[in-house]
């Protein structure tokens, strides 16, 4: 069985009954001699990240291998279609082929401040807070210095001991004076903190590629509306396991100690249940055109920040004209993933975790 004359295992060099540790351990390998900034080109490096997404997911593998399921498909989204065309051909092509077929391009909906209560509350937040704390606060150190000059003041009028006096008045000295100290180097940390990054708030880029309209799109609804929240920091384009070289994880949204994951999909018209384990229901039915690898990504991320509270976000589009709807669950519209996620992400609108925000950072593999 080959893509474009290529055989997945071949392409990996692994046997067709490697492990999926085999799989994982030759795609790494790979993936950094074939990657772009190592000198390999962009089609070479996608089909290899295809044949590593196909071959590590047991069911997409299973049905490579069998070479016979396919998706629902452009016409009769209700009825299988003809099991003469491979799995790979059919989900590679489904994109184009319902905008060559109806030249349509999903675009976002146009969302009203009122269905969102979070809005105009983020609003009321007037600076952004940097944690965790360096330093004592100006307010501490002038605590400090004012308590020292009122214990001073009134061992002096109750008529204590000069020698008390003066001994109040140095050991208040130096604690006024070190409190100061760090109040100005804590200060400085943020200062540089601030003109490392400046005003940015988004980091990253969306996906390029003709076929990854749902990832720009998303990333667009990101900066159109929790921009808003001062705190908020967006990231596109992350590794999502260690040692990966590129982009697994479409988007991450961090505010304060809350961090939302997201995948971003163009899927077809229906309403769609996601549960917490990634599969997926269109219309009542299982759904074989895409997969959601949400559960292992928040794995991974929980275990990198364990301090931080995670939840993933699943945002379908529509690929032709039709309404996309959801139900409970990871899946969302853009409307209820502004207002719901919004809400949760505002509940803390000011914090930027500056540790946790530098570790996110460090998994943007695009510039």
């Amino acid at each position: 069985m080959s893509v474009r004359g290529i055989d997945y295992y071949e392409l990996l060099g692994v046997a067709r009954d490697a492990s999926q540790d085999e799989i994982r351990s030759a795609y790494r390998a790979l993936a950094k001699a074939m990657h772009p900034d190592a000198g390999g080109t962009a089609g070479a490096f996608r089909l290899l990240r295809e044949a590593y997404e196909t071959l590590a997911d047991p069911e997409q593998r299973a049905e490579y291998d069998s070479d016979d399921s396919l998706d629902d498909g452009p016409d009769t989204p209700d009825i299988e279609t003809d099991r003469t065309e491979t799995t790979w051909q059919h989900r590679q092509n489904r994109s184009r082929r319902f905008r060559e077929d109806e030249s349509y391009e999903p675009a976002l909906p146009v969302l009203e401040p009122e269905t969102m209560p979070w809005w105009h509350d983020v609003r009321k937040v007037r600076r952004v807070v940097l944690a965790p704390r360096t330093g004592p606060s100006q307010a501490v150190a002038l605590g400090v210095a004012g308590g020292v000059a009122v214990l001073v003041l009134l061992l002096a009028l109750v008529g204590a001991p000069g020698w008390l006096v003066i001994m109040a008045l140095l050991a208040g000295g130096a604690a006024a004076v070190e409190t100061g100290r760090r109040h100005v180097a804590a200060q400085r940390i943020d200062r540089e903190f601030t003109a490392e990054f400046g005003d940015r708030l988004v980091f990253g880029r969306p996906g390029t590629e003709p076929d990854e309209v749902a990832e720009r799109l998303t990333a667009e609804l990101l900066s159109l509306y929790l921009t808003r929240i001062p705190g908020v920091r967006i990231c596109h384009g992350l590794a999502a396991e260690e040692g990966s070289v590129f982009a697994d994880l479409d988007h991450a949204v961090l505010c304060g100690h809350r961090l939302v994951l997201i995948e971003s999909k163009l899927w077809l018209p229906g309403h769609y249940e996601v549960d917490d384990a990634g599969e997926i229901l269109r219309n009542g039915r299982r759904f074989r055109g895409g997969v959601v690898r949400l559960p292992e990504r928040l794995a991974y991320y929980r275990a990198l920040l364990p301090d931080v509270e995670l939840r993933g976000a699943l945002l379908v589009y529509p690929s032709r004209a039709g309404e996309i709807t959801v139900g409970d669950g990871v899946a969302h519209t853009p409307e209820r993933f502004v207002a719901e996620i919004g809400a949760w992400l505002a509940t803390d609108p000011s914090t930027v975790d500056r540790q946790v925000f530098r570790t996110l950072l460090r998994q943007v593999t695009t510039t």
